[in-house]
This record gives structure tokens, sequence and C-alpha cells, in this order.
């Protein structure tokens, strides 16, 4: 506990009970579908239970390395996953699965680059826009040079086929200028003009249109674009108040496509009915809200810039993935933080976390 002293304990705790849960819902929401799969019930679960090994000591170095630190690997770190998103595209090395090329393959292990580049956006604004200081108001200096860079990010997802990433750091990228000062006619004169573009975006891709359509009727579709979100209202249905219990939920059983990943959440519904969500959500709620005080509380610009970047993201990643699999947002390829499966996300969210606190060590008089 001495070790401890100084950290925010709710952001840890938080982030140590949210992923010690998604070990057990992976668990419970693949093993049917690992033992018919991989001839082994336990196969997700052995490689979630490393994943968050790996994430849980890739949090430890960074609640250990003065956040300052982080500064001078701003630059590099951006540079390298820009080439990794690239990497992504070249064959034998990227992997491509259901259309979308996202996936740099290693023996074992497939790594998504876009997960470690949200956090290498986070870094490299905080140290710009730190450096910049009143230079932020201005158009020319504090808002075209970042809308060039996003432009270069978000172009290479959108590439992937990865829209849920895109919409994501530039959700982020966006708040992180408004929160250093940037004038908000800057921000709105952009959402204006990127808007006729996210149409054609929808309009000019199939799939993208018919996720669309199945979001504002599903049952037009009910066993194409409308499955997904109606085998979830399924789940949530048969969980009620208080759920069938661990493990007994039947939707996962080959009807609820991505029951792990994406999905994750129907499963607590049906399992651990609407009590299981609400905790689930008032402990993302919780660990957003106490972020966002480390970061209005930090002692510089930088750590407050990083702290609210990550903050931000988590609730966006949160809040997005709970509207889909509700029905209350359009359905969108976006991991569950902590919980749903999956190496890259899990470790660099912990890792995130892990800066996080150390930024929080730094607070003074933080209960």
């Amino acid at each position: 506990m001495r070790r401890l002293e100084g950290y925010d304990l709710v952001i840890l705790l938080m982030a140590v009970a949210l992923t010690c849960f998604g070990v057990v819902m992976v668990y419970s929401a693949s093993s049917v579908m690992a033992a018919k799969k991989f001839h082994d019930g336990f196969y997700y679960l052995k490689r979630q239970g490393l994943y968050a090994a790996i994430g849980f000591a890739a949090m430890a170095i960074a609640m250990g390395t003065d956040y300052q630190k982080w500064r001078k690997y701003a630059v590099p770190l951006l540079l390298s996953c820009l080439l990794l998103l690239v990497v992504v595209f070249v064959p034998g090395i990227g992997g491509t699965a259901k259309g979308a090329s996202r996936w740099i393959r290693f023996p074992g292990f497939n790594f998504q680059p876009s997960e470690m580049a949200k956090i290498a956006l986070i870094i490299y604004m905080a140290y710009s826009l730190d450096k910049k200081q009143e230079k932020v108001k201005f158009f020319s200096t504090g808002f075209a040079p970042y809308m060039v860079l996003l432009s270069i990010l978000l172009a290479l997802l959108l590439k992937q086929h990865d829209l849920g990433a895109a919409l994501t750091m530039g959700v982020v990228a966006i708040i992180m200028l408004f929160t250093a000062g940037t004038r908000p006619r800057y921000i709105l004169g952009m959402g204006v003009l990127a808007l006729p573009f996210i149409c054609y975006l929808v309009l000019t891709e199939s799939y993208r249109l018919r996720r669309i359509k199945a979001f504002l009727d599903p049952w037009k579709d009910p066993t194409d674009a409308g499955f997904q979100i109606i085998q979830s209202w399924l789940a949530f249905g048969n969980g009620g108040i208080v759920g069938q219990g661990l493990g007994e939920g039947k939707q996962k059983m080959f009807y609820l496509p991505e029951a792990h990943t994406d999905f994750i959440m129907s499963v607590v519904g049906e399992e651990l009915g609407l009590i299981g969500v609400l905790v689930i959500a008032a402990m993302f709620f919780l660990l957003v809200q106490r972020s966002i005080r480390v970061a209005l509380q930090a002692e510089d610009n930088f750590g407050r810039f990083l702290a609210f970047g990550i903050a931000t993201l988590l609730g966006i990643e949160a809040f997005v993935n709970i509207g889909v699999v509700t029905g209350l947002l359009p359905t969108k390829g976006l991991a569950l933080p902590f919980i749903s499966y999956g190496g890259s996300s899990l470790i660099i969210t912990l890792f995130a976390v892990g800066i996080l606190l150390n930024v929080s060590s730094r607070v003074r008089g933080m209960p």
C-alpha cells in the first residue's frame, strides 16, 4: 500500500475491477464457441488472461514513469504509429478480416496499430498544445496544423475501413483543442465542413448504409442487417432486472454475433440483468469523472491535457459501445474498454491508465 500512496486509488480500483470482470465475461461469452471452433473452451479465456497480465505490467511501468518524460517521445511515437498504420497494407504483414485491414500479424498475436495511435495522438497533442500556449487561439498556428495531422490519420484509418476509430480520434482531438482554448467558431466551422464528407462516406459504402438502415428499422431486415441488434435486444430482454445468472445466457450460443468482443455488454445484460449493466455503467462513469478531476487539478498544462485526453477517450469508447448494443447508436466496431476481448485494446488502455495514474500522483491534496 505504501507503493500506491499518492496515486488515485479510485481510478486504479476501477481499472483493475473492470479488467478482471472482463476476463470472466470473455470466458462466459466465448466458451461454447471456443469449444466448437478450437476444441478448447478456455481458448479465449487463456488469451485474455495473458493480455490482462501484460496490460497490468504495462500499467505498472507507466505508473512508475514520470509523465513529463513522454514529452520527448511525443513526436517519435506519433511518427511510428503513422508508419504502422501504413504497414497494415503490406501483403504478408498486414492482416485482413471481414474486408477490414487493421492488424499487423505476429506469431500467435495480431496487433492493431490504431489502438496505439489513439494514445500517441493524445500524447503529441498534449505536448504540442502545452508548447503553443496562447497560439492555440489563432487559426494558422492553433487549429489548421492539427487538422492536417488529423486528416492524415483519419485517411489511413478510413482506408482500413475503421470508421469507428476515425470518429473516436477525431472527437478526442476536437475536445482537446476546445479545452486548450481553440476558438469555438473554428471547431463549429470544421464540423459543418465535415458533415457532408461523413454523409458521403456512409452513402458510398453499402455496408455502412445497411447499418444506418438497420439502426433506423432493424425489423425491416431481421435476418441480415438488423440481426445483430435484434439479438442484442433479446439478450437484454431475457436478462430482465437481475439476469439469468453468470454463464447461463443463451444468446451467446451462436445467436449473438461478436458476443465476446463488440457485443459483450449484451451478454452482461442477459446474465447479470439491468442491475449488472447499471453497475458497469456506474463504474465507467466514476472512472471518467475521477480522471477529469485529475486533469483539472494537474500541476501543469501538459499533465492536464494528457489526463483530459485519456479521460475523454475512455468515456467516448464506453459511451459508444453501450449506445450501440442498446440500439441508441448505429452498429460500429468499437470495443468496450477493459471488458471486450482483444489484446491491443486491453494492453494499450491499461497503459494509458498507468499514465493517468502517474499524473494523479503529482496532484497535491487528491483524496
